[in-house]
């Protein structure tokens, strides 16, 4: 539990009074005069202004002082009254570093004062201690004053880097959710325009383009509802406890994709194996990015869809022979939109490489490799324009 600041400076202001009081009983077995009600008086103010020492350090400093030197002006016992001296300096040194010296100057003469006043023989040792005391008292309140700075400056960091990771979250969700609405729209804006032109014509082909607007559109909702539920939850599943998207679902995809009017085949290679969910999601995405933009920028073309498994490394490639009515004006490399740079980003993240671009033989080629299963070192990636 934290005590409020000015509750935690009464509790030492009470705590050196009652040292300060324990000695005062003993200033006669040490030859001194018994302390009468003036010089409790003297005591309590030498120790009481404590309470307010952080909020007007210098002030509490100089009123400490002055009463200090009344009191051995009286010619009472000096240790009695030493405390709060000493510790209004360190609360100057750790507060006001500009006051420091003069403060300290301050705590020296008042002490060699009171050398003076007790006419002691060991004048050498009051005056090492005037020195000594106020240097270790300064040294001490630097110390603290530089660890303070650091402690606000680490929380400063600390919450600047709970922003940015909060950013990087932000742009992360949005770049899911890139994903996941543009293939969906992009599914549903040709069966759209099929349904609209063989309305009348073919009733039954326009009933399957709604259909499948119907089904494209439910699992958009759904994804999104999942993207959301992850704001709130600290696991990989939604809020709905659907798990995130895989490569058992990629034949789903390529579905969905075909009925779009463009021929898709899958292929698999090698032997299948278990994959950390994140690499399924990376693939799955960069698949689903790339089948978008087949759509989008290449209507009626045929695209193929590779996953091959190899030993270390997972990679799938997405081809498309170009737009049936030649090439396209408008290539996905050229529209330099924010899918590429989420399947670089994508590839990054799991210490893959990507290769983007146009194929020689014409169309367009997607090829992503990532390491698995063990973590291997971040390889840059290749974006051919």
């Amino acid at each position: 539990m934290r005590l409020h600041p000015l509750a935690a400076d009464g509790l030492i202001a009470a705590a050196l009074t009652t040292v300060a009081v324990l000695l005062g009983t003993e200033a006669v077995a040490q030859g001194w005069p018994a302390l009468d009600p003036l010089a409790w008086t003297l005591v309590a103010l030498l120790t009481l202004p404590l309470v307010l020492r952080t909020r007007a350090p210098v002030t509490v400093c100089l009123a400490v002082h002055a009463c200090w030197a009344l009191y051995i002006t009286l010619d009472y016992w000096p240790v009695v009254g030493s405390f709060g001296p000493m510790l209004a300096v360190y609360t100057v040194a750790a507060q006001r570093p500009t006051r420091t010296a003069a403060c300290a100057a301050l705590l020296a003469g008042v002490w060699i004062y009171a050398g003076l006043r007790s006419d002691s023989g060991a004048m050498a040792s009051v005056a090492g201690q005037a020195v000594g005391f106020p240097l270790v008292l300064w040294r001490f309140g630097y110390v603290a004053r530089r660890t303070g700075e650091l402690t606000l400056r680490l929380r400063a960091e600390q919450a600047d880097r709970a922003r940015r990771e909060v950013a990087e979250e932000r742009v992360r969700i949005a770049r899911e959710l890139h994903d996941v609405v543009a293939h969906h729209i992009a599914v549903i804006n040709v069966q759209a325009g099929l349904a609209r032109f063989v309305f009348r014509s073919d009733a039954r082909t326009a009933r399957d383009a709604l259909d499948t607007i119907e089904g494209a559109s439910g699992e958009a909702l759904a994804e999104l509802r999942r993207m959301l539920g992850l704001l709130r939850a600290d696991g990989v599943q939604g809020a709905d406890g659907a798990p995130a998207p895989g490569l058992d679902q990629l034949d789903e995809m390529v579905t969905r994709v075909r009925t779009g009017g463009v021929g898709v085949r899958l292929r698999v290679t090698g032997t299948p194996r278990p994959l950390p969910p994140g690499v399924q999601l990376c693939v799955y995405r960069v698949v689903q990015e790339a089948l978008t933009n087949v759509l989008k920028h290449a209507p009626g073309a045929d695209a193929a869809v590779e996953l091959a498994y190899r030993a270390g490394e997972v990679t799938v490639s997405v081809t498309d022979g170009g737009p049936a009515g030649g090439p396209d004006p408008v290539t996905p490399a050229e529209g330099g939109g924010h899918g590429l740079i989420g399947m670089r980003e994508r590839a990054k993240l799991y210490g893959g490489t990507i290769a983007v671009g146009p194929r020689s033989e014409g169309g367009f080629g997607v090829r992503l490799t990532l390491p698995t299963p063990v973590q291997v070192a971040r390889r840059g990636d290749s974006v051919r324009e």
